[in-house]
């Protein structure tokens, strides 16, 4: 006796519909659906937008003024402030703060030592008026997200001069992913124009442009900023700093991208559609652009993601000794300066919460560029 299995027409009209779809689909379509597979991959690249939008939108969601214009001169040092609802004389719809008494204490060698009124609070406001500011750099605004009806509000507390270091970080994170910007997107160009070059001329051409890619790989990179910062002149701005920084990054960030695209272009450039363009009378210039490069886009995309944290990795470090950006400027290697002292280890461990972002930002970056490699990989285990 046989049994025969009864498909429904709805399901199988479906089942028909998705197979379409999947023979149809583009590379981009494929790439985003095994994308989509990966829990931790979507997780983090929603951490990584919000992140991003933190940073566009810094100077509204930041109460104050990151730089010395908004510092608080009563409050050096100053601990973390944690908005709350309820206290000892009942609840409120609104978050508020106690008011903080502070004086220095011999008891203490002199340091502060911090009284909590609990019988007067601070109420928090939102869409408060403050100091004014530029979206975007260019909108000008006075509104910010919230503060406070009297007094100051510090999430993250505050530095040693009195900044706010939770409107520091919005604009660090910020900063630090615009140094990478500019830093890959420098390295992106060179690499396709020179690793294009190399893998489709081949013989001396690409001798010769192996040999100047290893010699710029070999280059160590710490002497290079040092000897590169002997040079810079004092009376730079910190804007200047800032776009001659993202430029050497992405000067030696090149190499490891280029050797990518040549060697796929080695592989590709004997293939028959290739053959067909040049027959047709295409210029290598036109075969390049149009044929050979997009048939690899995925996987351009894919290496610009990952080399997209060691850039910023990169401005950290660099900044971090003392390299690259400086004050006025407000990026996460500057802000991890303010950490390397047993002084704030000891006693004020609020410095080390920009640490947590940065941490975040880079492992966000790197499950991210994981993900979209899985997923660009034909033969990824991902796909089944």
């Amino acid at each position: 006796m046989t049994t025969e299995t009864h498909v429904p027409p709805a399901a199988g009209l479906r089942d028909q519909k998705a197979k379409e779809a999947y023979f149809t689909a583009s590379q981009r379509q494929l790439i985003w659906a095994r994308f989509k597979k990966q829990r931790a991959a979507m997780i983090a690249l929603g951490f990584l937008i919000v992140l991003m939008l933190a940073g566009i939108f810094a100077p509204f969601l930041s109460p104050y003024d990151p730089t010395a214009a908004g510092r608080n001169k009563d409050y050096l040092n100053g601990a973390p402030t944690i908005p709350m609802f309820c206290d000892k004389n009942g609840c409120s719809l609104r978050p508020f703060l106690h008011t903080v008494e502070r004086e220095r204490s011999i008891a203490t060698n002199f340091r502060w030592v911090e009284t909590v009124n609990e019988d007067k609070r601070r109420y928090v406001q939102f869409f408060v008026e403050g100091s004014p500011y530029k979206l975007f750099g260019v909108i000008p605004l006075k509104t910010r997200l919230f503060g406070m009806d009297e007094g100051f509000i510090h999430l993250f507390g505050t530095d040693s001069a009195g900044k706010d270091i939770f409107s520091r970080t919005l604009h660090a994170i910020w900063t630090s992913m615009q140094v990478g910007t500019i830093g890959v997107f420098i390295a992106f160009v060179l690499a396709l124009v020179i690793g294009g070059v190399s893998g489709y001329y081949g013989g001396r051409i690409d001798s010769v442009i192996q040999m100047i890619t290893d010699a710029v790989r070999t280059v160590p990179t710490i002497p290079l900023f040092m000897a590169i910062a002997a040079f810079i002149p004092q009376e730079w701005t910190a804007e200047q700093r800032f776009f001659f920084i993202s430029l050497i990054l992405g000067l030696i960030g090149w190499p490891t991208l280029a050797r990518r695209v040549r060697t796929h272009l080695l592989t590709e450039r004997n293939q028959e559609y290739v053959l067909a363009a040049q027959l047709c009378g295409a210029s290598s210039s036109h075969i390049i652009r149009r044929h050979l490069l997009p048939s690899f886009t995925s996987y351009i995309i894919v290496d610009l993601v990952i080399s997209f944290p060691y850039m910023v990795l990169s401005e950290t470090a660099l900044s971090f000794i003392g390299l690259g950006l400086k004050d006025p400027v407000n990026s996460l290697g500057v802000m991890l300066q303010n950490v390397t002292s047993a002084d704030v280890l000891l006693n004020y461990q609020w410095y080390f919460i920009p640490v947590i972002f940065f941490i975040a930002l880079v492992m966000a970056f790197v499950f991210v560029g994981d993900g979209l490699r899985d997923a660009a990989d034909p033969y990824s285990d991902t796909h089944k």
